[in-house]
């Protein structure tokens, strides 16, 4: 892949196997709340809908070393939350040969092969003040061991981000995504059978290509099973240079799509609110992100579940850490008191 700098001189663009940018540190806001570390670049999954692989090329994880000491060094600067990010960050997987000599604690030996539950195992030990969260995670790639560590670390939120996109396996497999209907809802059972109060959200694609009402009626049902604490959810529409928009048809009519995105909507909305009435009278551990956009005597936060919860200022400040009672809600909102 190359592209025209000027005339008679080119650029190629051509994506790197092994480049990571590990130790670039991003410039990040001023607030000092929440950081994002990336912790794996590019994807492997081909997802037919999808333009990562296309646009950020294949998997390339990040040596641990980099992603700790920069955790570390988040946290030093006043940083109380970190989270690891990834297209898919379940697919980590580094191998040690090269590890730096100069890593302190020594969480990790030369040689040794580090998946993804054993990287969120040594960011929580090695920042166990902050707030450790995690965005994406494959259904079909997360372990026991992943779970396991979720449940043992008190600063790992109780909160999964878990994508659907779909319930119908017809559709699963037209998207090319390498987990069936029953596979997923086996999944959900194991995480509420290790970690019984967490959270869950998902992302979902309504009208891909030959998508029928069966199969909408499909990922409704799931939904009703699940009942997700939120949800991402968008019609689908073509992506240049992605499988679907070269070898499938976009044949769902948009006053279809919308129709059942309403649907879903109007579902997930009911899910939310029966997730959150049941936090009402809880005790809730908040972070304080900001001031309530809807009443500025109001600080908002969220819990580890990732609720967001907002409650009347007092004795606290931005980036605090506080208890607040749980006395209302609404679908998208806690509501409460220190």
């Amino acid at each position: 892949m190359i592209f025209l700098k000027k005339k008679g001189e080119y650029i190629s663009t051509s994506f790197s196997k092994t480049e990571t940018y590990a130790d670039i540190i991003p410039k990040r806001e001023e607030k000092k709340i929440t950081a994002f570390v990336t912790i794996i670049r590019g994807c492997d999954n081909m997802c037919t809908f999808c333009v990562v692989p296309f646009t950020r090329g294949r998997e390339k994880s990040r040596d641990p070393y980099s992603i700790i000491k920069e955790c570390k060094f988040l946290f030093k600067k006043g940083y109380k939350e970190i989270i690891l990010l990834g297209q898919n960050v379940d697919s980590y997987l580094w191998y040690g040969g090269g590890l730096k000599k100069n890593f302190k604690r020594k969480e990790i030996k030369n040689e040794e092969i580090i998946n993804f539950s054993k990287l969120l195992e040594l960011v929580a030990i090695s920042v166990p003040l902050m707030r450790i969260r995690f965005w994406t995670s494959n259904p079909n790639d997360m372990s026991d061991n992943v779970l396991n560590v979720i449940k043992k670390y008190i600063n790992i939120c109780k909160h999964i981000h878990l994508p659907v996109q779909s319930g119908s396996n017809r559709i699963l497999s037209l998207m090319n995504r390498k987990h069936t209907y029953e596979d997923y809802i086996f999944l959900i059972k194991k995480i509420k059978n290790i970690i019984p109060n967490c959270s869950l959200s998902c992302d979902i694609i309504t009208g891909f290509c030959n998508e029928n009402e069966n199969n909408h009626n499909e990922t409704l049902n799931l939904m009703n099973y699940v009942k997700y604490n939120f949800s991402y959810m968008f019609l689908y529409s073509h992506r240049i240079g992605t499988y679907a928009y070269k070898k499938l048809i976009d044949n769902v009519s948009l006053s279809t799509k919308k129709r059942r995105l309403t649907e879903i909507i109007n579902l997930q909305k009911t899910h939310s609110y029966y997730r959150k009435i049941k936090y009402i009278d809880s005790i809730q551990d908040i972070l304080i992100e900001g001031i309530s956009t809807k009443n500025i005597h109001f600080f908002y936060g969220r819990n580890s579940g990732n609720d967001i919860v907002i409650f009347p200022k007092k004795n606290s400040k931005i980036g605090d850490f506080i208890k607040v009672k749980i006395t209302n809600c609404t679908s998208a909102t806690l509501v409460g008191l220190l």
